[in-house]
């Protein structure tokens, strides 16, 4: 007996984990990826427009440092509110609120007067980022096989350069015949384009609506098996025996603790060298003496390098262990954001040490969130995967503001860029200090 899609009752029996992806599927993380490479676009939405901001009102590296860092802060919050809000009120429910929450807070940004309202809009648009982030990754390892789930979750995290590249040439074209608020407005009209897209195409997955069951769960499963082109199920299964809620001290119970502080502290540091090079890089080539829309033309070329080192670090994933080359590639940020500190006065040798820099730094990313789903037990995977990412966002913020007060007490761009890249170097010392067995508990 064949089901209407064309596969056989005995496949149909299997967990969903074991079955061959339908295209639908792959369309759900397709659009995953979409989003994410959103966020990539609406995060360094900034970083484009910061020489015009500095330029209209006059404001000096520090305080514009902290206007750089406030969507970071609110990436950090949300991140873990609307992370866990997901496992409550559903995948696609905060999918479509972060999405509202970013396209107010960018088109607020395109409207704001003042540094002060500036900063309020885009730590409102971080809040709803860091929520989209949190949730896409569970969406993507959630629509996939086992099989294909690594390699899913690494395109993904791709998509966030892939979104600063596609993205920050456009905006490189509005800045060279517009204002910066073109830029945000941009945003919020591609945010707000998404909306129906989701409702289309992600439904809610089916692992996740059997976590938390209602009496109508096996109603909305089937809804959602039939939308990724799979046959109903006549009853749900049943619940794993010893499933419970963990609570943020297993991540710290013994044998756990020294793993969960050197991963967020890997993660942290090197949050605060990524974020440098990103959100700097377009007010340092426009103190240069070039053009804005040069200046996000080298922004550009720093996430092109950066998705090309993602999609290599996710190639050698498939024969290295991860951790290895985290520190490999750790060690190269080091070395390449200081050399990008050495401001060459050359459009073309900027873009290329910006490539290099975005190359490391978005390879360690990748690494990162690899790592870490490898390093907890399954029981408490996601829990012990929000926390250290969440916590260790607090980085993202800091390295803007650290980058700005160097800058603004006077020291020169070569010693700013050597300070800041050795945040590559601390999250390569943790590493080293990990055990060498990471738990694989299931």
């Amino acid at each position: 007996m064949a089901s209407e899609l064309g596969k056989p009752a005995g496949d149909l029996g299997r967990p969903m984990g074991q079955r061959p992806m339908t295209m639908r599927q792959i369309v759900a993380i397709a659009m995953c990826v979409l989003l994410n490479a959103l966020d990539g676009f609406d995060v360094l939405s900034i970083s484009f427009a910061s020489p015009g901001i500095s330029q209209e009102w006059s404001i000096d590296r520090a305080a514009l440092g902290v206007v750089l860092s406030m969507e970071l802060i609110g990436m950090s919050v949300g991140s873990v509110l609307l992370g866990q809000a997901a496992d409550r009120i559903g995948r696609q429910s905060t999918v479509m609120a972060c999405l509202l929450i970013m396209a107010t807070g960018m088109l607020g940004s395109g409207l704001v007067d003042s540094v002060g309202a500036l900063a309020a809009t885009r730590l409102f648009a971080g809040l709803g980022i860091g929520g989209m982030l949190a949730t896409t990754s569970a969406l993507v390892a959630e629509h996939a096989n086992d099989r294909r789930r690594g390699t899913a979750v690494a395109i993904m995290a791709a998509g966030f350069p892939m979104g600063a590249v596609a993205g920050g040439a456009i905006a490189s074209s509005l800045l060279a015949t517009g204002g910066w608020r073109d830029v945000f407005l941009l945003g919020a009209a591609m945010t707000a384009a998404c909306l129906p897209l989701v409702l289309l195409l992600v439904p809610e997955p089916v692992s996740a609506l059997l976590q938390n069951r209602r009496p109508d769960t096996l109603e909305r499963v089937n809804r959602s098996l039939a939308r990724l082109g799979h046959a109903p199920m006549t009853q749900l299964p049943p619940v794993p025996p010893g499933v419970r809620k963990a609570h943020v001290a297993e991540l710290f119970r013994p044998g756990m603790a020294r793993v969960t502080i050197l991963l967020t502290a890997a993660y942290f540091f090197h949050m605060i060298t990524f974020y440098f090079i990103l959100k700097w890089v377009p007010k340092i080539v426009v103190d240069m003496g070039f053009s804005p829309s040069s200046a996000g033309g080298v922004l550009v070329w720093a996430n092109f390098g950066g998705l090309l080192g993602s999609l290599l670090f996710s190639v050698l994933s498939l024969r290295f262990p991860p951790r290895p080359l985290l520190v490999v590639f750790m060690l190269a940020s080091t070395v390449t954001v200081t050399a990008f500190g050495r401001g060459v006065a050359d459009l073309r040798a900027l873009s290329m040490a910006a490539a290099a820099g975005g190359f490391c730094t978005n390879a360690v990313v990748v690494g990162i969130y690899a790592l870490v789903a490898s390093s907890f037990p399954t029981a408490f995977r996601a829990g012990g995967s929000g926390f250290v990412i969440g916590t260790g966002r607090t980085g993202a913020a800091l390295g803007p503001i650290i980058g700005g007060l160097l800058l603004q007490v006077g020291l020169g761009l070569p010693v700013v860029a050597a300070i800041m890249s050795g945040g590559s170097l601390l999250a390569a010392l943790a590493l080293l200090a990990l055990p060498r067995r990471e738990p694989q508990g299931h």
